[in-house]
């Protein structure tokens, strides 16, 4: 009967020791923590330079579903009213007396520093990433994360997620070469209201760009539900009018 009761014991626990580890769920609860499905938010990027110099940005941003997303840059004037788009792998950047958008890549940069679109105008990681492996590491998980296509600006992610949390803590990014590419920090838990508690800060930095750093500060976020017509080309130049 003893024998009995502990295997029926150990089937109930099984499915919450598969849960534990299912990389993939916790991969898609990251997503959630960090932003909600749509949302708004303010973002300040600054790079800083290896004699102390820093240049910073003030972007508005939007998010509608796991891969569509826009921006607004507010600040610096000579980058006012510059808008993005992210629809799945293609991105737009939109420039004031240019008219016509113009296609930019993830690998490139719209304000210049270690951040590259890709980090600016970010996806649900569970949308462009397959979980390869995940373990244990005292009070982290290390999920090694590989591309799902060779459109993502890294082939592989090393993620350090908090247990308690389920936030990541720390994101190594390496090319298809095995190369590391940079190291994204994420810090300063913040309680942003209705349940969003992400890292208020990410700061990376890059073994390619030795003594860069850039960083980014979020504020304002908060869920919001947008019109698809907000994710469109046609869109880009009307940016200002979510704000108001």
């Amino acid at each position: 009967m003893k024998s009995s009761k502990l295997l029926a014991f150990m089937v109930l626990c099984l499915p919450l020791l598969a849960s534990a580890l299912d990389g993939v769920e916790i991969l898609k609860k990251v997503d959630r923590n960090l932003e909600p499905e749509s949302y708004e938010s303010y973002r300040k990027l600054i790079n800083i330079e290896p004699n102390g110099a820093k240049k910073e940005f003030v972007i508005y941003s939007v998010k509608k579903g796991k891969d569509q997303t826009a921006s607004l840059f507010l600040s610096p004037s000579s980058d006012k009213g510059r808008s993005t788009l992210r629809q799945g792998d293609n991105m737009w950047l939109y420039i004031p007396n240019v008219g016509k958008p113009m296609r930019i890549t993830s690998l490139q940069s719209v304000t210049g520093g270690v951040f590259n679109n890709a980090d600016i105008m970010r996806l649900d990681y569970a949308v462009e990433y397959d979980v390869k492996s995940i373990e244990e590491k005292g009070d982290h998980y290390l999920l090694d994360l590989k591309a799902k296509t060779g459109d993502v600006a890294y082939d592989k992610l090393m993620m350090k997620v908090d247990k308690k949390l389920i936030l990541p803590t720390e994101i190594q990014c390496y090319a298809a070469s095995s190369m590391l590419l940079k190291t994204l920090y994420f810090k300063d838990v913040k309680d942003f209201g209705n349940g969003i508690k992400r890292p208020a800060t990410i700061e990376t930095d890059s073994p390619l760009y030795k003594d860069y750093k850039s960083v980014m500060l979020y504020s304002g976020l908060k869920k919001r539900n947008y019109p698809d017509e907000v994710f469109t080309q046609g869109f880009m130049s009307r940016m200002e009018e979510l704000r108001k």
